[in-house]
Parts: structure tokens; C-alpha cells; sequence
């Protein structure tokens, strides 16, 4: 009896140790953070941040500075506007890491829906992640240039990826992974697994003809920012049409926006936290110009008339000195991802660039526009004060179409209005610092403190004032 207590006893001790443990591991779990879900069940994280963190936030409110839809006039959109500390490696840090963060997501559901992943059938879920993994990696792409894509979102395994060239980005990534996502879209899938989709997908809601034509509409955009570096892009880009959105039902529309401290647009929080942001004197003077009766419905007025701010050169104010946005107003304004008058404003620029009939797809767009604001008299506008304004030659043509498409994307569309004018240079800015001998105006954003830091050895070497992106006439 005596051996066997003995032999008992570390038995014992050991049994209570191994318990222990095993309730402490049990302790320790976050059960809010559970470490496999349907990939159905982090769509809501994906919609909502692509729309909000994406295009709706920083990036988006320095755009429309350095394009001049905004004059910043307090804080760090006035240093934008003055060019004041915008080489700073912390400029985009937090964009930078949320976009990338969002990708980390997309790749799991990616992954989790394809072929041998654990949700192999769920091919609509599958094509949903490849359309905003496209999306959010053209953002980074078009803002930044190179960056990490084939070496990158593998955590700890790998924390100093190579960074791609944005040529090998677009045409083996961006395009392809659309080309997947429509492929995808046109395979049979169970109809609970659209239900589940329909309960997540804060975008679209489950409408899988919807998503279709958001994905063909997308490469439309892309073959466009392609159209200067490749030969064949406007050709490409217009085969897409017949296919993408053909109205604003369609549209690839954000609006699930809550009128709660937590759930408001961003554009909203902007205004009210900082107001920052000021009415444009080089975007205000276009629309005054031609008499555009969407300046009451742009912006608000200061003693019964609208202030512009002058761009560059304007006071410090936060809301007194001058107008700022009425759009930003709405608490719950959508966030458009791709709009239908984005569609049509793209159709005309490029069957003008090829000598063919544009003014229908012109006149679409401006009237799409015209209704995405509320506002009456788009047809009227169109006839009275855009035509006259067309000429006998293709600049003279294509300098009015971008000018329309620049004031239709006010504001929420910034990030396109800044690729467009990179590609095209329309219309003309007016802020003087972009003649600055030692500065200009903003070709790219930095890179972030996060890849400086941290990979620094494959970050590229670039004068963001100077060094154009490859699409926009670079070289890399």
C-alpha cells in the first residue's frame, strides 16, 4: 500500500496540473474572436471597411485637397493645401494598415471559398472576395504606386515582402481576379448560401446580378486608368459596358450609413469634429461659370451667398471664414463605390478619344448626376450651358467631359477625380503651390511609417512631388 501511495501521489499532483492548465487555456480564449467563421459572416467587416476606411476617410479627404474639390483650411487639410509636412512617412500610416488589414480578411475568405478550401461550393461568397480585393488593391496601387501584393498578407511568416511593380499589379492581379470573380458569379450555388450572403453583404445585399455588373464595371475603370500605357485599353475597357451598370439601381453603392456617433458617413464626422474642409474657389468658379444648378445643393452660404475658399492661399477657418460642403451634411449619405454616372462619364471620354458620337453617354451621365443629387434640370443644363461649350476638336471636347466629371464628383468621389487628373490633367488647378520649385503638386502619397520602419530595405525611393505613377506616365 505503501508503494503504490507513493506512486499515487505525483500521479495526483500531475492530474491537477494538466486541469489547471486546460481551464486557464479555456479562461484565456476570446470567445469573441472566434478563429473559424463562415466566410459568409466577415462580409459585413469587408463591405463596411472598403466603403468607410477605404475611399471614404483619408484618402479621400486629402484627394479632393490636392485636386482642389476641397481648399483645406484648418489643421492638417490646410497643410495639405500649403503642401506643410505631407512627405511624412505618418501621413497614410493609418490608411496604409487599414486597407491592408482589409486584404488580410479578403484573402481568408478567398481562401476558405476556393478550390479545396473548406467552403469549396460557395462560389458567390468566393467571387464577392475577389471583386473588393481588386478594389482595394487598385486604391493602394493607384495611390502609392509599387506596393506589396504577392510576397504580402502572410502575418509572421513573412514581414518584409517585395513590393510589385503597379504594371504586374494591374494585369496579373487586378484585372484577372475580376475576370475570376465574373467566372465565379456564373456558377450554380446553393440558394442558403445566398440567403447567408443576403444577411452580410451590406453593399449589395446578396444581389448576385448586382455584383456582376459591379465587376465588370470596375475593370471598365481599370482598363481607363490603362488607357495612356496600353494600346488596346479603351477597346477593352468598352467591350465592359454592355455588361456593367446600366442604371443607378445598379449602381456599386455604399448606404448603410446610421445616424448614431458610430455609424455616421464619414464625410459627416469630418465636417462636424474638424471642419477642415472648405467650398473650392477653383471647383465653386467652374460651376459658377457655367451657372450649374448644383452649387445650391453643394454648398452652404455664408451671409445668403456662397464663400469660396482661394486654394493655396486661404485663412485659417474651421467653418467661419468661408462655405463648406452642404453634402456633408447628410449623416447617412451613401458612399458610392462606383456610380452609374461614373459609367457614363468614362463612355464618353473614351468614344470621344476615338472620333465617335459621345454626347448621348455625355448627356446620361450629367443627367445621372444630376439625379443622384436631387437636383432638377439636368437635361436643360446639358443643352444650354455644356453644349455650347463642345467644340469641333477632340481637346475641346475632352476638356469639357473631364470638367463635367470633375464637379460630378464632388465630394465623395474624390480618389477617381484624382486619377483622372493624373491621367489627363483636366481641368486646370490653381492652387500656386503646385508651381513650387521644392515641392508641387502631389503625384502619390508616401509610404507609410509601417513599411519605412519595418521593410525598408524594399520600400522604393520616390520624390512623391515629382515621380509619377506608373499609369499616369511613370516608369518603375
Amino acid at each position: 500500500m505503501k508503494h503504490w501511495r507513493y506512486i499515487m501521489v505525483p500521479l495526483v499532483a500531475l492530474s491537477f496540473t494538466a486541469c489547471t492548465d486546460k481551464i486557464m487555456d479555456d479562461i484565456n480564449k476570446n470567445r469573441n474572436d472566434a478563429e473559424n467563421v463562415l466566410a459568409a459572416n466577415e462580409l459585413p467587416a469587408v463591405t463596411t471597411e472598403t466603403a468607410f476606411s477605404t475611399v471614404g476617410t483619408d484618402m479621400a479627404w486629402y484627394t479632393s485637397v490636392f485636386v482642389e474639390l476641397n481648399t483645406g483650411t484648418h489643421g492638417q487639410m490646410r497643410d495639405a493645401d500649403l503642401r506643410v509636412g505631407v512627405t511624412a512617412s505618418s501621413l497614410m500610416n493609418n490608411s496604409w494598415n487599414a486597407v491592408y488589414d482589409n486584404m488580410m480578411i479578403l484573402q481568408d475568405i478567398i481562401k476558405k471559398c476556393s478550390p479545396g478550401g473548406a467552403e469549396a461550393q460557395n462560389t458567390a461568397t468566393l467571387g464577392i472576395g475577389q471583386v473588393l480585393m481588386a478594389y482595394n488593391l487598385a486604391v493602394v496601387t493607384d495611390m502609392w504606386g509599387q506596393v506589396p501584393f504577392n510576397e504580402a498578407l502572410k502575418g509572421l511568416d513573412n514581414r518584409h515582402p517585395k513590393y510589385d511593380k503597379q504594371q504586374d499589379i494591374y494585369t496579373k492581379v487586378i484585372i484577372p481576379y475580376l475576370d475570376a470573380a465574373i467566372a465565379n458569379f456564373a456558377k450554380p450555388v446553393d440558394q442558403a448560401i445566398i440567403n447567408k450572403i443576403a444577411e452580410n453583404d451590406l453593399i449589395l445585399e446578396g444581389d448576385m446580378d448586382k455584383w456582376v455588373k459591379a465587376a465588370w464595371s470596375l475593370k471598365m475603370r481599370y482598363y481607363l486608368h490603362l488607357s495612356g500605357v496600353m494600346p488596346d485599353a479603351a477597346d477593352k475597357a468598352l467591350a465592359c459596358l454592355p455588361n456593367g451598370i446600366d442604371n443607378a439601381l445598379n449602381a456599386f453603392i455604399f448606404d448603410k450609413y446610421q445616424p448614431t456617433a458610430t455609424g455616421e458617413n464619414p464625410w459627416f464626422q469630418h465636417l462636424k469634429d474638424r471642419k477642415a474642409l472648405s467650398t473650392s474657389k477653383t471647383l465653386y468658379d467652374l460651376m459658377n461659370q457655367r451657372n450649374d444648378p448644383r452649387i445650391a445643393a453643394y454648398f452652404e452660404k455664408k451671409d445668403g451667398q456662397v464663400v469660396p475658399a482661394p486654394n493655396g492661399t486661404a485663412l485659417e477657418s474651421q467653418g467661419t471664414l468661408y462655405s463648406t460642403s452642404k453634402l456633408s451634411l447628410n449623416r447617412t449619405a451613401p458612399t458610392p463605390l462606383m456610380s452609374y454616372h461614373e459609367v457614363k462619364f468614362i463612355e464618353a471620354e473614351l468614344l470621344a478619344r476615338k472620333g465617335q458620337d459621345f454626347r448621348p453617354a455625355l448627356q446620361a451621365a450629367i443627367e445621372a448626376n444630376f439625379a443622384y443629387h436631387g437636383v432638377t434640370g439636368g437635361a436643360d443644363y446639358y443643352n444650354n450651358k455644356v453644349v455650347p461649350l463642345l467644340g469641333n476638336t477632340q481637346a475641346a471636347n475632352l476638356q469639357e467631359i473631364m470638367t463635367q466629371k470633375y464637379i460630378a464628383f464632388y465630394e465623395a468621389e474624390a480618389i477617381e477625380a484624382y486619377n483622372d487628373y493624373r491621367r489627363t490633367r483636366i481641368p486646370t488647378l490653381n492652387n500656386p503651390n503646385n508651381n513650387n520649385a521644392a515641392y508641387g503638386f502631389l503625384e502619390r502619397f508616401p509610404y507609410p511609417t509601417t513599411e519605412t520602419s519595418n521593410n525598408g530595405a524594399n520600400v522604393p525611393k520616390v520624390n512623391i512631388f515629382r515621380d509619377k505613377i506608373w499609369w499616369a506616365g511613370g516608369t518603375e
